[in-house]
């Protein structure tokens, strides 16, 4: 009896896998073209060059306003350093439509673009991007991210600067509170060698 239950079960599979096999569903819905800058598209390129040519950093760490510590690390993982900044993608499927464009031409043939986040978002923690390019080349991406709920308020300052399409320095200034802790400043630096 077993194992005729295990035959037909095994039968069931067959006909469930080979129905699968068939003529395919609706097609899936073509890759979106990002309504706002793609900082996660720019952010994985970089990744991926300064991973390829083993680049290393110069980094300033300042904490609680403390004289800054200054260190090089040879070796690093691009991806890890940098994840701070994918945090100022603002092109997530539930942000589209909670920013305006603001953008200004200026002298040198630079392009400003500024992404302000609308009234009423509050799954949005980006408050501003700034992107400046030099024809579709980006220079500079600056944001400000605000997280506040009951337990925790932060605000970041993020800086990226590029010269010929690569990332050249970065920087993070912020602040954190705990509830029942002091508040914290940091504030973090590297150029890339």
């Amino acid at each position: 009896m077993r194992k005729r239950g295990l035959a037909i079960g095994g039968w069931a599979l067959g006909v469930v896998l080979l129905a699968s096999c068939g003529e395919a569903g609706p097609a899936a819905p073509a890759a979106r073209k990002p309504l706002y800058f793609d900082v996660k598209g720019l952010l994985t390129r970089q990744v991926a060059q300064l991973e390829q040519r083993h680049a290393a950093v110069t980094k300033h760490v300042s904490l609680r306003g403390n004289a800054p510590e200054t260190v090089r690390v040879p070796t690093v993982k691009w991806n890890d350093e940098l994840q701070i900044f994918f945090q100022a993608d603002i092109n997530k499927a539930a942000l589209r439509g909670a920013y305006a464009v603001d953008s200004v031409a200026l002298p040198g043939g630079l392009l400003r673009h500024t992404y302000t986040r609308l009234p009423g978002q509050p799954n949005a923690p980006v408050a501003s991007l700034t992107v400046v390019q030099q024809g579709a080349v980006p220079q500079e991406i600056a944001a400000t991210i605000i997280q506040n709920n009951p337990l925790f308020s932060a605000q970041k300052q993020l800086r990226v600067q590029l010269e010929n399409g690569q990332l050249r320095t970065y920087e993070v200034v912020g602040t954190q509170k705990l509830v029942l802790f002091d508040t914290l400043r940091y504030s973090a630096a590297g150029r890339v060698e």
